[in-house]
């Protein structure tokens, strides 16, 4: 089975988001990937309440310098293809108000023609919580059960009513609705997210960290899905964070889909063997203007296809 490959749009500061975001839309998808994808990142703390994901002395790295919004760069994305499916991986779900969230998602994907994935995680950084969160750090996971639920209910037929922690809708008439049901995945990396995944989400967004730790960590999800009983499959999408260069990479430590685009594909091969359904590169990062992206997107696409990925 060829894998569904996608690619993440230049949201970092050394991109000009309103001529960058649609250029690199349009050429991907004129280059064959199938989606589009976005991530959050709502601010840069000048000192950290915290290292890196949580973890103490690890410094954020600069890139995450001045990241555009998500939906407002999918929106430009939009505006400019046809086809690919357009996803965020991730939006930071309890860092907005869900009912606004939900309205923006649906408006989106109407403007789109239903080809919006919403995906959302919980967050790791005390600072954006501070900022933006609209409910504690602490409270992430109650907030996250409520935008689901306030998605799939703004989503739904109207009138709506919901009445939540956060949100309360009084039957009301809540347009435009989406082209079709927007599918919500979620990041889920720990076991009580992976229950939410089970219970209320419609797919999985891991991480590519190893094929080895990807294929054990798809068993426990799958194990956990008979366990809870679910009988609806999980569609899966798998985020890939490139550090390309031209040279292969030839020290003993080489991280996975780090070096040129020979040993990026060769990664590729090993986690879609996995068998996920869909793969997006994430090669951002490494390029210095959106040409350099351009290029190196279109080398990958063609060697990737070349292996039968």
């Amino acid at each position: 089975m060829v894998t569904r490959l996608g690619l993440s749009l230049p949201q970092n500061k050394q991109y000009d988001i309103g001529r960058d975001v649609p250029d690199v839309a349009r050429a991907a998808e004129e280059m064959g990937y199938e989606s589009l994808w976005v991530y959050e990142r709502a601010l840069f703390p000048e000192s950290a309440s915290q290292g890196l994901y949580g973890i103490e002395g690890l410094p954020w790295p600069d890139s995450y310098r001045g990241v555009a919004e998500p939906l407002v760069t999918l929106t430009l994305a939009a505006a400019a293809t046809h086809r690919a499916r357009l996803g965020t991986s991730v939006l930071v779900a309890p860092l907005h108000v869900p009912f606004q969230l939900a309205k923006a998602f649906a408006s989106l994907d109407a403007a789109a023609g239903g080809r919006v994935v919403a995906g959302l995680g919980t967050g790791w950084s005390l600072d954006e919580y501070a900022a933006a969160g609209i409910r504690p750090f602490e409270e992430r996971g109650r907030v996250m059960d409520e935008v689901i639920d306030v998605c799939r209910a703004v989503w739904g037929p109207d009138p709506v009513s919901y009445e939540g922690t956060i949100t309360r809708i009084d039957s009301a008439v809540v347009a435009p609705k989406p082209a079709r049901p927007i599918p919500i995945l979620l990041a889920a990396s720990n076991r009580t997210a992976q229950r939410r995944l089970v219970d209320k989400a419609d797919g999985w967004i891991p991480v590519g960290l190893g094929a080895e730790a990807l294929a054990a960590q798809w068993r426990e999800v799958q194990e956990l899905a008979a366990e809870r009983g679910r009988t609806q499959p999980l569609q899966t999408v798998l985020r890939t964070n490139a550090a390309y260069s031209a040279k292969a990479y030839d020290g003993p430590d080489r991280g996975p889909f780090q070096g040129n685009v020979d040993q990026i594909v060769d990664d590729l091969a090993a986690h879609a063997e996995v068998g996920l359904d869909e793969i997006f590169i994430d090669l951002q990062g490494t390029a210095r203007d959106a040409e350099e992206l351009k290029d190196v997107a279109a080398e990958l696409y063609t060697a990737a296809r070349a292996a039968g990925i």
